[in-house]
């Protein structure tokens, strides 16, 4: 659905009017097109205390000019914050900062790098995970479509290329305010993305199962992982099997109509992947909203067999069964910020999703040691949907302004983020939930 507002703010006199009101200027977003695959402009590279060995080399990778001194305007800004360890680098931080943050383009990104907080070291670990604070409040002033996110590194730089090139990159456009932690180990697979990887089609020659993907952000992640070389199999209830047959058609991929809370849904899944799979996509859900006291059994029921049991029976039986290649297996599963702020009428839906946050922090790291496979989530926020659009007008408005972006996001932001954590080369990202949703002011 449009975004009247939006769209209002872009003309002359709508920017005149929300100015002196104190109203939200939402930016355009500058998204990943075949026309504009990369962001405008260079890399500005700071350090505070000592530099991570083989940064510059990474960033140098993306394709990006990267500079270390500040001059004109950059697309985005990286600050090697890993040597930080104590209230004087962070005195630093802010003195790196503090003099370019304007210089940041619109639509520009801004990183911060960390180290992992060290038990050991309360110093060293109060200054890191001040980052996080620090980066957070930066994301909700930054305006103009800049994002600010924090990577902590727990190896080497190199396990974090794939993460950088995402977060350099349009692909991020509705990724804010988010803490991500990449580690280097043989158990999550491919880490060290190094020259092999394809990195304009790097799930060439691959296969990957999304579920619920007739329509909507499902159809979306089915697109994205074609366009990044997978072959896909498109999974979603019969009775949407004329639009799955549609999309799997127009993406060269394999349609199959199944239920997935039925009994033998995960058995005629193995079935269908004689070959393996190297990704595994988890985003059918469904709502049936009421406040508690009006909900019946059924509608709980249901919500919770289709969201999390259906994803529990799924994987279960498919790392049981071997199909998910060892080394380079990806699952990605859906949440919401739903189920990390709640929403009322939504206990259902709110438990469910929740309930895959938990899904996977328990499994990532047993299926990494055990299968050689990563579990990850991602977590929408408000993204322009057939569903939200039905949303009542006031709720609606609010649920696209109250981000740091203050708009919407829209399919294709979920569908690059879940893109992103299915290559080969995101390998050192395990166990986490990464918000979708413009860094929501809930449950931020």
């Amino acid at each position: 659905m449009a975004d009247r507002y939006l769209r209002a703010t872009r003309t002359g006199p709508g920017r005149f009017v929300t100015r002196r009101l104190g109203l939200p200027q939402p930016a355009a977003l500058h998204r990943w097109s075949a026309a504009r695959p990369s962001l405008d402009g260079d890399v500005l590279r700071l350090t505070v205390g000592s530099p991570c060995p083989g940064l510059a080399d990474v960033l140098a990778r993306t394709g990006l000019p990267v500079r270390t001194a500040a001059e004109g305007r950059h697309a985005a800004v990286v600050v090697d914050a890993t040597a930080v360890d104590g209230p004087a680098g962070l005195r630093e931080v802010h003195g790196a900062l503090h003099p370019v943050v304007r210089s940041v383009a619109e639509s520009g990104r801004i990183i911060v790098l960390g180290a992992v907080p060290d038990p050991g070291d309360h110093h060293q670990a109060a200054a890191q995970q001040a980052l996080e604070g620090f980066v957070r409040s930066l994301g909700k002033e930054a305006g103009k479509g800049r994002t600010v996110n924090l990577v902590r590194l727990a190896g080497s730089v190199e396990a974090a290329e794939s993460t950088l090139r995402f977060l350099l990159s349009p692909k991020s456009a509705y990724v804010s305010g988010q803490v991500v932690t990449v580690e280097a180990t043989e158990a999550g697979g491919s880490t060290e993305a190094g020259g092999a990887q394809d990195w304009d089609r790097p799930l060439a020659g691959r296969t990957a199962l999304v579920t619920g993907c007739a329509r909507g952000i499902g159809a979306s992640v089915a697109e994205t992982l074609a366009r990044d070389g997978a072959h896909v199999v498109c999974l979603d209830i019969p009775p949407m099997a004329t639009e799955l047959r549609a999309l799997a058609e127009r993406l060269g991929g394999i349609a199959l109509p199944l239920d997935i809370t039925a009994p033998d849904a995960a058995d005629r899944i193995v079935e269908a992947l004689p070959d393996g799979l190297t990704a595994l996509v988890h985003n059918a859900g469904i709502t049936r909203d009421r406040k508690l006291a009006n909900m019946a059994a059924d509608r709980w029921d249901q919500v919770l067999d289709v969201n999390l049991g259906g994803v529990l029976r799924v994987t279960d039986r498919l790392l049981a069964a071997g199909v998910l290649h060892t080394g380079t297996g990806r699952i990605v599963a859906t949440s919401s910020i739903a189920g990390i702020a709640g929403n009322p009428g939504q206990t259902n839906y709110a438990a469910s999703k929740a309930g895959i946050i938990g899904f996977t922090r328990s499994l990532a790291p047993r299926a990494a040691a055990e299968h050689g496979v990563t579990v990850n989530a991602v977590a929408p926020g408000f993204i322009e949907t057939s569903m939200t659009a039905a949303v009542p007008f006031f709720i609606r408005e609010a649920g696209r302004r109250m981000n740091s972006l203050a708009q919407g996001g829209l399919p294709i932001d979920v569908a690059e983020t879940t893109a992103w954590l299915a290559q080969p080369a995101s390998g050192g990202v395990n166990g986490q939930t990464i918000r979708v949703c413009g860094q929501s002011l809930l449950g931020a």
